[in-house]
């Protein structure tokens, strides 16, 4: 039995826990034989630590993965899927005829993990990405839940490699993350070669120490050792804990063990039976441990309906900018629901965020100058539905995040974020800061939507719709101080444009968001006064686009769409324009976007020189009527 101070474990549950680690060994083989791919050998290594990780350390209910009170675990070395697989046929969760069955279109059973199954929170593959969910997770856990539960992240050695590995473990130790375990199982060997530290595991301890981690260093093949180091772990206070585990890739294969290019590779049919039966023949008893149950004391919380309580306070006429209203909005919001909250990437004081840090500071993560990680961390605070979370930062630096946005979408997670300082409108602040690739970025991420909010009523608007949407979406928001043209009482739908300028003489459709929304409206105002009347919709969504609207409006104004963006003309506005009204033989669409790399000037003075001011919209037009 354990003893008084719990590191030790009896001989007998220690045999039975090296008995498991070679039935996951076992299943991992089979599977990836039976689908002629997968990573065996990347499972073999990590055998030992995840028989001890879900028979002995961790606490869950076999019977309900998704229940809130459980541990936490994240599989960074997603390619390692299919020993995650195996815990669950010894758990009892899954078949084990359905491992068979691995990778096969009509399977759940993926070549990576993906919430497809019920015991998965977040798809992992793109590697370097688990820790920072991991820490989204740890962080809910310890702030806002307040509960008893664990989280634990299973990485390669070659995955630390990645600099958002380092992001999330300064983030973990700045937050003082005690309910985190990493793992680095430090096999040696990545895809095409030798991982750059090859066994030196020493050196793994050592970064993780400079970045404030308590560590243990251990032989990741031996489960007691492994035992007394997640018992240690669970005693450190206000410091996270890394395990250090030595490993061989192959663990237990003979000739293959510790042996390079079998990365992704199945064992060879012909070898593949010798192999399980020699792995069989160490196996001393058909016991299976009993995971712990865990400790019920996390908060029971919905995060459904969330509405608008009162209407937007701003009257017609009122100059503010979208990212000012976005952060008022927040806040606003932060009142509503107490499972708001907002990360942000020490820009709070630029996106206004810091509005919502003022009156919930306890709902404000600061995730620094570290957006891939900030993404991620999100993705951990937003599963299992335990937060409504907002992303906040320059949309510009929203791009380096991108495989961390896409791997969300993969997870299905729900995640909004805020992208401020759109376009060349940003001004002086120059090329590098100025977001004109992002519309074409989150239109290409699926289930996601695009708002595109033009004054302060439908940015609120916007703020509230989507934290009760399900799945990404992505707020743009602009820095120049634009009229409120909307009243308290207008009503906004997703997927629903609005007709701002309209009459029965229109000669054109104009279509513009944001800045160019009301570069428009002075265009129409300037046309008017020569007797050219132009009708002009606000799309509001980007994606989803309301295409009947703008096929109406453009057969009742003679088949011409004029769009006007802020934006690379790749991916914007006007592509999406084109694509809605590819059917229509019968209208044209002439698109005024930004064609090249801006330079640094007056906002008013950019979106004339690159094309997108008012003065080119009235030009645009009488080009197209007097042809």
């Amino acid at each position: 039995m354990a003893t008084a101070n719990g590191a030790k474990v009896d001989p007998d549950t220690l045999q039975v826990l090296q008995d498991t680690a070679n039935r996951l060994r076992i299943h991992s083989i089979r599977a990836t034989c039976a689908s002629n791919s997968g990573h065996p050998t990347s499972c073999c290594s990590a055998a030992e630590i995840m028989a001890v990780l879900f028979f002995h350390t961790m606490r869950y209910k076999q019977t309900d993965p998704e229940h809130p009170d459980n541990d936490r675990f994240v599989l960074s070395k997603g390619h390692a899927a299919p020993i995650l697989y195996a815990v669950w046929v010894e758990a009892g969760r899954i078949c084990e005829s359905d491992l068979l069955n691995l990778r096969k279109i009509h399977c759940d059973l993926e070549g990576h993990p993906t919430p497809r199954l019920s015991f998965v929170d977040v798809a992992t593959g793109s590697l370097g990405q688990g820790l920072g969910a991991a820490c989204g997770m740890a962080y809910t856990g310890k702030y806002f839940d307040k509960a008893s539960y664990r989280v634990f992240c299973l990485m390669g050695d070659g995955e630390a490699s990645e600099g958002s590995i380092w992001e999330a473990l300064a983030f973990a130790s700045h937050y003082s993350l005690d309910n985190l375990v990493a793992v680095f199982d430090v096999n040696r060997l990545g895809q095409s070669g030798a991982a750059p530290l090859g066994h030196c595991t020493d050196i793994y301890e050592k970064r993780c120490q400079a970045f404030g981690w308590n560590t243990y260093s251990v032989d990741g093949h031996d489960v007691e050792a492994l035992c007394q180091a997640f018992w240690k772990a669970t005693q450190v206070k206000n410091k996270p804990t890394a395990l250090i585990a030595k490993t061989f890739k192959g663990r237990g294969i003979p000739s293959i063990e510790d042996a390079e290019n079998w990365h992704g590779k199945p064992m060879p049919k012909e070898s593949a039976d010798g192999i399980v039966k020699l792995i069989e023949s160490q196996i001393r008893t058909g016991k299976h441990l009993t995971p712990k149950p865990p400790v019920e004391d996390s908060p029971r919380i919905s995060i459904c309906n969330i509405e608008m309580t009162s209407a937007p306070a701003y009257r017609l006429g009122d100059k503010v900018a979208t990212r000012e209203a976005c952060g008022l909005a927040l806040a606003k919001l932060g009142h509503t629901h107490k499972r708001v909250i907002v990360l942000d990437g020490d820009t709070k004081n630029s996106t206004f965020s810091e509005i919502f840090r003022k009156e919930h500071p306890e709902r404000f993560i600061e995730c620094f100058i570290a957006e891939q990680n900030m993404v991620s961390v999100a993705l951990g605070c937003a599963v299992r539905g335990r937060t409504v979370a907002f992303v906040s930062t320059f949309a510009a630096f929203l791009t380096r995040a991108f495989d961390q946005i896409r791997m969300g979408a993969i997870s299905r997670a729900n995640i909004n974020f805020i992208g401020s300082h759109c376009g060349v409108s940003i001004g002086e602040d120059g090329p590098s800061q100025m977001a004109l690739e992002d519309l074409a970025m989150f239109r290409s991420v699926p289930s996601c939507t695009v708002f595109y909010p033009s004054d302060a009523i439908s940015t609120e608007h916007a703020i509230y719709l989507a934290a009760s949407t399900k799945g990404m979406c992505f707020i743009r928001t602009s820095r120049p101080k634009t009229t409120v043209i909307y009243t308290s009482q207008d009503s906004f739908v997703i997927g629903q444009a609005k007709v701002i300028r309209q009459s029965a003489e229109d000669k054109m459709t104009v279509v513009g968001a944001g800045v160019t929304l009301h570069e428009a409206l002075l265009a129409a105002d300037k046309l008017s006064q020569q007797g050219i009347f132009i009708r002009v919709i606000d799309p509001f969504t980007i994606k989803p686009l309301d295409a009947a609207t703008i096929i109406r409006s453009a057969k009742a104004t003679g088949g011409h769409i004029i769009t006007v963006e802020d934006h690379y003309r790749e991916g914007g506005i006007g592509e999406a324009v084109c694509a809605a009204i590819s059917r229509e033989p019968d209208i044209v669409v002439r698109q005024l976007a930004v064609t090249e790399v801006p330079r640094s000037g007056k906002p008013s003075e950019l979106l004339d020189m690159y094309g997108v001011s008012a003065r080119h919209i009235v030009a645009a037009v009488r080009d197209i009527l007097s042809k």
